[in-house]
């Protein structure tokens, strides 16, 4: 399959600029890039496609560059926000940028890194306005989506300066390396065009250059796709760590999972349309969930980490809990409630103070009917008590009732 048809096949075109863009791409040979905002310490789970597309392209022979956006990220995009954003420093951004670096260079260590802060901050504003901001009208620029939803509510003309500098972005890689593509996510496409105009006000009607754009990816519900009830899913695995990275993927909806493989994989057609079949047959058994994480897991955080992650799920699953460590028992129900005891307490008194059993008679009736373990030991006897020095790590004591519920118990003093 070429790169246009597997594209599109993925769901991964949504608009494209340039004369006889689909020979272009599956020809090779093309410097496209990719831009990242680095005005935070991490890109999620949202931001990843952009990354496993220049990869995806990349694959397909042509040679990708990747734009840390340090001037642009001290002006901020007004794509799909309602209000300005909050300024930062030029320190933030530096740092920003060097974490987001070394993350995609784990994906796409082919890539070559330009940061815009390069070029951009060091020019006269009189270069600026005369050279740049004479070729693109304040028409032509109100015209786009970014800057007529914000036309109501108001924008400042540090952020309506966005736009221009984007496209200097692209006239510049296009004058000095050679890049003839930009790739981006479809809130984008504004911004993207405009440097396309620019490029063919600057360098002639002739000039060789192509834009495309993927969808924004949302959940079945409308909204943001990477995100979770506890925030942003993201890369960094001190701010989101592999078992729950891992976690995020394996949670995905049967509704959307056939979708994520396609996009968020580099397993072929055949390969999706096989899980696919064996998946339909047993959904039950979320094979495609598992893959769809096993797959994306490996890619951002590696082997050691997937397994890892794979444990504890299975031993969360299971409820052998008993052999996990602390520190892997606390990821791994960071966000379940935790019930802190000081003393020993008998097992009915547990149920109860967990929420497991409504009152005492049940929580007896649930220990003599089996249905209760502790640190994957089943207790029958509703004298049992549930001790410090029987946690695990003289700390954690789980508690389950039947297959699904369970609670955690932390031993302090």
């Amino acid at each position: 399959m070429k790169l246009y048809e597997d594209l599109k096949w993925r769901g991964l075109v949504a608009q494209t600029a340039g004369e006889n863009i689909e020979k272009a791409l599956d020809n090779g040979g093309l410097k496209f890039y990719i831009g990242v905002d680095p005005t935070g310490k991490s890109i999620h789970a949202g931001n990843l496609l952009s990354i496993l597309n220049a990869k995806r392209i990349a694959s397909y022979g042509h040679k990708p560059y990747i734009l840390i956006g340090g001037a642009t990220g001290l002006i901020g995009d007004p794509s799909g926000k309602s209000a300005e954003r909050n300024l930062q420093t030029i320190e933030a951004v530096k740092d920003n940028a060097s974490r987001i670096k070394a993350q995609i260079e784990k994906i796409v260590p082919e890539a070559t890194f330009v940061n815009n802060y390069d070029w951009t901050s060091n020019m006269n504003v009189i270069t600026f306005l005369r050279d740049f901001g004479k070729n693109l009208t304040v028409n032509y620029m109100m015209s786009k989506d970014s800057v007529k939803k914000r036309l109501e509510t108001g924008i400042s003309f540090t952020e309506f300066s966005y736009q221009l500098l984007q496209a200097l972005d692209y006239y510049h890689l296009y004058t000095t390396e050679g890049v003839n593509l930009q790739v981006g996510g479809q809130d984008q496409w504004g911004n993207i065009t405009s440097g396309f105009e620019l490029i063919r006000k600057m360098a002639g009607e002739n000039a060789k250059a192509y834009c495309l754009t993927f969808p924004l990816l949302l959940k079945p519900d409308g909204t943001k796709f990477g995100k979770t009830a506890g925030g942003a899913v993201w890369l960094d695995p001190n701010m989101t760590s592999p078992y729950a990275f891992y976690q995020f993927w394996l949670n995905t909806s049967d509704e959307e999972v056939i979708d994520r493989l396609k996009e968020f994989t580099f397993l072929t057609k055949e390969e999706i349309d096989s899980i696919e079949a064996e998946w339909s047959e047993h959904k039950e058994f979320r094979l495609a969930q598992k893959r769809l994480a096993e797959e994306v897991t490996k890619l951002v955080h590696g082997e050691k980490a997937l397994e890892e992650a794979m444990r504890i799920t299975k031993a969360v699953f299971s409820g052998d809990v008993a052999s996990l460590s602390k520190e892997q028992i606390e990821e791994a129900f960071k966000e379940d409630k935790l019930t802190v005891v000081s003393d020993d307490i008998n097992i009915v008194d547990a149920l109860v103070l967990t929420g497991l059993a409504p009152s005492k008679s049940e929580g007896r009736k649930l220990v003599q009917g089996g249905a209760i373990s502790v640190n994957s030991v089943k207790v029958t006897d509703f004298t049992f008590v549930v001790k410090k020095e029987d946690a695990i790590d003289n700390t954690y004591s789980f508690i389950k009732k039947g297959k699904k519920n369970h609670a955690l118990m932390k031993h302090e003093g």
